[in-house]
């Protein structure tokens, strides 16, 4: 086999080794730059086609896991990107920026927190000025933090959750919609936790299944103007928001391996799906939920 060859055909069960990552705890949100062992997104593998050349893009969660592994192949696909995160995910940003400015593309940081509605709009706004234009939008952004039950989930843990995941999605979309021609795209990360929910994950859990609904009736609504909206429903992924809280630290050395494949998906293996919906490619897709989850059976 060629090299050409091992590039192009490969065995997903060991194309990225099994992971068995070491008990650690974050504070959240959680870094990249403090996770062992480190995430693949896509810095050295991703190769881009030019299937979003010219396109600009606003990513929320752009700094590290999902959001990172998208901004980076947008930008190796040919777009412009814009990168919504917390001001204290500014090292795990960097990183990401210098990505995309390595790879040729803009990239234009945008901090804050988009809990705050008056943020969000102001973020559209600024992404739209920087970019020139705004032609795709990725809601990625999620709070996920386990609680034992109902009785010991705090009131504040489940309004930040629906904040970051329902709510800031809501309020992002609908400023995002008043600049974005025929032809654009909205993608937002649901999960496998909306079909499959995990009983310590109620309240990320039921945000998921919420924002399948979301793309699929905005879909609908949108489809005739031009516009299309899907959703990815990613499954066990090893990114930052699984140390940070998101997940009981003793059960972290066996992330993932309850999947077909017997391991945890890497950030990377994601993005693909995010070019796709984002792409000319998929031009008759519209409120479909892409799954990206080791071959677990979905409802």
């Amino acid at each position: 086999m060629t090299q050409s060859d091992q590039l192009t055909f490969q065995n997903p069960v060991d194309r990225f080794p099994e992971i068995s990552p070491p008990k650690q705890d974050q504070p959240e949100p959680g870094l990249d730059a403090e996770i062992v062992p480190k995430g693949d997104h896509g810095e050295e593998s991703y190769r881009g086609t030019g299937r979003l050349e010219g396109r600009r893009a606003l990513i929320t969660g752009a700094d590290s896991g999902i959001g990172a592994a998208v901004a980076i192949a947008f930008a190796r696909e040919g777009a412009d990107v814009a990168l919504s995160y917390l001001e204290e995910e500014q090292e795990d940003a960097q990183h990401v920026i210098q990505a995309i400015r390595e790879s040729g593309r803009k990239a234009v940081p945008l901090p804050g927190d988009i809990r705050d509605k008056t943020f969000c709009n102001q973020l559209v706004e600024d992404a739209v000025r920087e970019l020139g234009g705004l032609d795709a939008l990725v809601n990625n952004a999620g709070k996920q933090v386990i609680a034992e039950s109902l009785m010991e989930l705090p009131d504040d843990q489940w309004e930040e959750t629906y904040n970051t995941n329902i709510h800031a999605m809501f309020w992002i979309t609908k400023a995002a919609l008043k600049h974005m021609p025929a032809g654009s795209t909205i993608v937002n990360t649901t999960s496998i936790q909306g079909y499959n929910p995990n009983e310590m994950l109620i309240d990320y859990a039921s945000t998921k299944a919420a924002i399948n609904n979301f793309s699929k009736g905005l879909g609908q609504q949108l489809a005739p103007k031009g516009i299309r909206v899907n959703a990815v429903a990613p499954g066990p992924i090893w990114t930052p928001i699984q140390p940070s809280q998101g997940q009981p630290k003793e059960k972290l050395p066996h992330f993932g391996q309850n999947t077909p494949l017997g391991r945890a998906g890497q950030p990377t293996e994601v993005a693909p799906a995010f070019v796709f919906l984002t792409s000319p490619e998929s031009s008759y897709v519209i409120g479909e939920t892409l799954h990206v989850n080791g071959g677990i059976p979905t409802p």
